[in-house]
């Protein structure tokens, strides 16, 4: 059998799907179940009860079957991303979002909502330092509607898919540096997340999904180690922090005792835990800020 010469949506979906595995996708079966879906646009139940009927391949399902095969990324083709209850549009120039992005987003929303039952915060002050496609500060509003959500984005193409996808939430977003933006809102942020870039600069990311349609600038975070982003994040955290705010950070599971580390030894950070994600990996550390936050950067990683 070969896709596109009249097959069945069954007989497509199964010869798609081993086209996939042998190409090496990790989900050889989603993917081809999605890729149909986006043609069809009836949603994943529906194709799934269509696919025990005699319906029809869909027109152009082989071209994108093939696209796939080179490990073009799905969401690229499909140009959709869904991340926790958001449907965020992506394609070149902007890093996919993640699935194990989520536990990071959930952490800061049980914060905010210990905050507000603590402490009454029911308009908590957020900022994500380098939202890419704008997936964590999205769901942070979409999911804590008092929150006054900001993002900071330093891509000129990412800025523009991050600005499509937050404008309808409400996330104000600005184009700069993670390292010394909104110097206007010092000390003011009751938590601040970041997903910076973090791979060491001789890496070279297993998936071809990453290494060959990931924007370089979204993935290497500088220097031989790849911690000189993630360290200017925890500096601008301090500095745009609240006392007693809270910082949470994404990094690779070998960077977690570097970055525990670097922020207990800064003598400016309590209570600094380690979370894994689902997959039982130390995704992410998280810190509490002790002192006032009108202080120079220079005091972080020290």
């Amino acid at each position: 059998m070969t896709l596109g010469t009249g097959l069945s949506l069954a007989e497509a979906v199964r010869e798609a799907t081993a086209l996939l595995a042998d190409a090496g996708v990790p989900s050889p079966r989603v993917d081809a179940e999605l890729l149909a879906d986006h043609l069809l646009g009836v949603g994943l139940g529906r194709l799934r009860a269509m696919l025990l009927g005699d319906s029809p391949e869909p027109d152009g399902y082989a071209e994108l079957v093939a696209e796939r095969v080179r490990r073009v990324p799905l969401q690229h083709i499909t140009g959709v991303a869904h991340f926790r209850y958001l449907q965020l549009a992506v394609g070149p120039g902007v890093f996919i979002p993640r699935p194990e992005t989520e536990s990071v987003v959930q952490l800061v929303i049980d914060w905010l909502r210990d905050l507000e039952r603590l402490h009454g915060r029911d308009h908590p002050k957020v900022v994500d330092l380098g939202t890419g496609s704008g997936a964590i500060a999205g769901s942070v509003a979409h999911e804590v509607p008092g929150a006054e959500v900001h993002a900071v984005e330093f891509s000129e193409f990412a800025h523009a898919w991050a600005a499509g996808n937050l404008a309808p939430l409400g996330v104000k977003l600005v184009r700069g540096d993670l390292r010394d933006a909104l110097p206007e809102h010092n000390g003011t942020f009751d938590v601040v997340v970041s997903n910076p870039p973090y791979i060491p600069a001789e890496a070279v990311p297993n998936e071809p999904e990453v290494a060959l349609h990931d924007p370089p600038e979204a993935l290497y975070g500088g220097g031989a180690d790849g911690m000189e982003l993630p360290t200017a994040a925890a500096a601008s955290a301090a500095r745009l922090l609240v006392p007693g705010g809270y910082f949470v950070m994404e990094h690779a599971e070998v960077q977690a005792t570097w970055i525990a580390a670097m922020l207990k030894n800064s003598g400016y950070w309590s209570d600094v835990t380690t979370h894994v994600d689902l997959n039982g990996k130390e995704r992410a550390t998280s810190a509490v800020l002790t002192e006032p936050s009108d202080h120079s950067d220079e005091r972080i990683g020290q």
